[in-house]
Order: C-alpha cells, then sequence, then structure tokens
C-alpha cells in the first residue's frame, strides 16, 4: 500500500464503481450514496480527518451532528448504512484494516405507512384522464399528452413498476400480444410483469395518437426506443416531468396534489391487491422486492382485512 494516503473523493469513486460493476447500482442509488459520503467527508475534514483516518469516535460524533441539524432518524439511518457499505468496502479490500462502522448501532426508527390513495381517489383519477385523453376538440400535440398521461397512469395502477421502470420501457413493451412486459429494476434484474386489458388498450390508444402526430409532423417527429420518447439527453421521458403532471392530473380530479405522485401510486397497487385477498409474496415478486421485509410495510393492510373476515364470518361474531 502506498505511504500517502488516498483521497476521500478517490476512495468513494472506487467504492460507487464497485457498486455499478459488482451490484448493479443504478444512477439514483449512485448519487444518493455519492451525497451521503460527501456530506460525511466534509464532516471529517472539518474534523481533520478523512476515511483513512476515522475512527468509531468520530462516526458517533457525525451522526450526534445529523441529530443536531435537524435531521430525520430515516435519514440519520441512511447516512449510517452509505458510510457502512463503504468501510466494509475498505475493509474487504485491504485498504484499511478494520471497520470502525461496525460495532455502531443505527437510531431507532419506526417504520412509517406509506401514504396510499383510496380505490375512489384512483378512480377519479383515471377517469378523469381517460376524459382529457378522448377530448376530441384538442389540438393533435395535446392529445398525444393527455393520451401519453392516460396511458402512464394505467400502465403504472396495473403494474406496480417504479417510475423510473414506468419511463424507461422501450417501444416494444407495447406489442398487441403481450400479455406480460419485462422489466429490468434494480441491480439490472429482470422481471415479467402482467398487463391487464385495460392498461394494453391505453399502450394502443397512446400509440395511434403518436402515429397521428408524425404524419401530421413527419419532419419534428423521429423514431425512438422508447415507449415514452423525449428530446431530453435520456431520450426517454423523465420521473420529474411525469410526477409534475400526475400533479397536475390530481388537482383536476379534486385531490390535494401533496398526496399523488407515482410512488404513491405504485403503493396503492400494492395495498389494494393485498386489500382485496392477494398474497404477499406475489405482491414481492410483482414489486421486484429482494428482500420480503420490505414489502412488510403493507401489512397493516393485511391484518385489518384479517380483523374484517373474522367479525363479518366468524359464527360468533356480533351480527
Amino acid at each position: 500500500m502506498s505511504t500517502r494516503p488516498a483521497s476521500d473523493s478517490k476512495l468513494s469513486g472506487l467504492f460507487l464503481d464497485m457498486l455499478a460493476a459488482e451490484q448493479g447500482a443504478g444512477v439514483n442509488t449512485l448519487d444518493a450514496y455519492r451525497r451521503d459520503l460527501e456530506d460525511f467527508s466534509e464532516f471529517a475534514t472539518g474534523a481533520k480527518s478523512s476515511f483513512m483516518a476515522a475512527d468509531t469516535q468520530l462516526l458517533r460524533d457525525y451522526l450526534e451532528d445529523l441529530d443536531e441539524r435537524g435531521f430525520k432518524s430515516t435519514t440519520v439511518a441512511r447516512r449510517l448504512s452509505a458510510i457502512r457499505h463503504l468501510f466494509r468496502f475498505l475493509l474487504s479490500e485491504k485498504i484499511r484494516s478494520d471497520d470502525p462502522a461496525a460495532i455502531l448501532s443505527g437510531p431507532k426508527r419506526g417504520r412509517s405507512l406509506p401514504k396510499v390513495l383510496s380505490i375512489a381517489d384512483v378512480d377519479r383519477m383515471l377517469v378523469q384522464a381517460r376524459t382529457q385523453a378522448q377530448n376530441a376538440e384538442a389540438s393533435a400535440q395535446q392529445r398525444l399528452r393527455d393520451a401519453r398521461l392516460y396511458c402512464l397512469l394505467e400502465v403504472l395502477y396495473a403494474t406496480g413498476l417504479r417510475v423510473s421502470e414506468l419511463v424507461s420501457l422501450p417501444l416494444t413493451a407495447a406489442r398487441r400480444d403481450a400479455r406480460m412486459i419485462v422489466v429490468r429494476g434494480k441491480g439490472n434484474k429482470e422481471r415479467l410483469v402482467p398487463l391487464n386489458e385495460t392498461a394494453k388498450q391505453a399502450m394502443a390508444e397512446y400509440l395511434a395518437a403518436m402515429t397521428e402526430l408524425q404524419k401530421a409532423q413527419p419532419k419534428k417527429s423521429a423514431a425512438s426506443k422508447w415507449l415514452f420518447p423525449s428530446f431530453g439527453e435520456s431520450g426517454h421521458l423523465t420521473r420529474q416531468h411525469f410526477a409534475r403532471d400526475l400533479k397536475e392530473l390530481a388537482a383536476a380530479s379534486g385531490i390535494a396534489q401533496r398526496l399523488v405522485s407515482p410512488h404513491v401510486l405504485r403503493h396503492a397497487f400494492a395495498s389494494h391487491l393485498l386489500h382485496n385477498g392477494a398474497d404477499l409474496r406475489i405482491v414481492q415478486t410483482l414489486l421486484g422486492h429482494t428482500d420480503i421485509s420490505t414489502t412488510q410495510i403493507y401489512t397493516h393492510v393485511v391484518e385489518e382485512r384479517l380483523k374484517s373476515l373474522v367479525r363479518d364470518l366468524h359464527p360468533l361474531a356480533e351480527k
């Protein structure tokens, strides 16, 4: 090993390269780790330390500093997780001979229940989106935007995809005979997700609107491999753009914008399935969760359903 210690940025870069190459970490995951480690590096520098010199007491001081800065326990736990992964990596690569984070305990945190829209709320949004998409008086450009939003909403509620998975669907996902779509999720892992007839119909109507606009404006239309193409750097619709459109749709549906996001629709998909009797393991597979514990945040839905079953069906229950 070199006698000159590596800089924090260099060690962080090596760690992130490992996450990308060996664990298939996506861009969003890598950005989150990078931000967390940069914040810890700034704290360590202020304490005249570094990743190579950090000891357990420095890590405790950092966690205390996060608490004093008013960070939520969930954020502190996430920062600690990033630090633990970093030092585990440095130890495994023999860059450090010890792991100062090994004996640290994280903040206690209760798992907050996800915000969930009712089935009636989702129905209102679907009706509003479909009404907008069927407005014959709108321009071809507006009809395409409305058809895209309706398609996005139908597919999201039918599949429970992560928003990053949804906006980056390939054009081939809209094949007429497709009963399942192949989704490439976290860690570059693939899974099969079924499509219902309503979602397939929404896709067909959206593609028809796209074809109509391409015929009307051939010079402005370019072939794309994405189902939801865009002129941005990624080549497809961004998560942020869809989130904005969804909030506007919520407002038009009489629902508070703060209650609606693509992730909330994903939660609605899972919660409504469980409420209607779906198996937790099946929902885990559909959501693409590697660990069942991630899906168990929805067990409150299962518990309420079990209570209602006992209350309504038990022979000794009060009528």
